[in-house]
């Protein structure tokens, strides 16, 4: 399994998604890579729509629809409806489970 972690240097939020796939990885072997992503027309090849955008072998799991690819800060709708920087741990587990 290949994890993608496309980031916008001035997004804060690469950290708090690296940690959140390590422990939803439980241990388990996967190949993360963390992809800095400088403007928007890299953000256009990548298929990026905002930062961080996790790729779990090529596919984002959690597609914003009709988002254009850009390079600013992405958010994520967490278990209890609030907005947070990445998806949540237990949205990563499922996820990963499906990939």
């Amino acid at each position: 399994m290949r994890i993608t972690v496309l980031a916008a240097a001035a997004c804060p939020n690469s950290p708090l998604v690296l940690e959140r796939i390590s422990a939803a990885l439980g241990g388990r072997a996967a190949d993360v890579e963390l992809v800095e992503v400088r403007d928007e027309e890299e953000a256009a090849q990548w298929r990026m729509t905002g930062s961080p955008t996790v790729l779990i072998d090529g596919v984002d799991p959690f597609p914003p629809g009709g988002a254009e690819p850009t390079v600013s800060c992405r958010l994520y709708r967490g278990p209890d409806g609030q907005l947070d920087g990445a998806p949540s741990e237990e949205a990563l587990r499922q996820a990963l489970a499906a990939g």
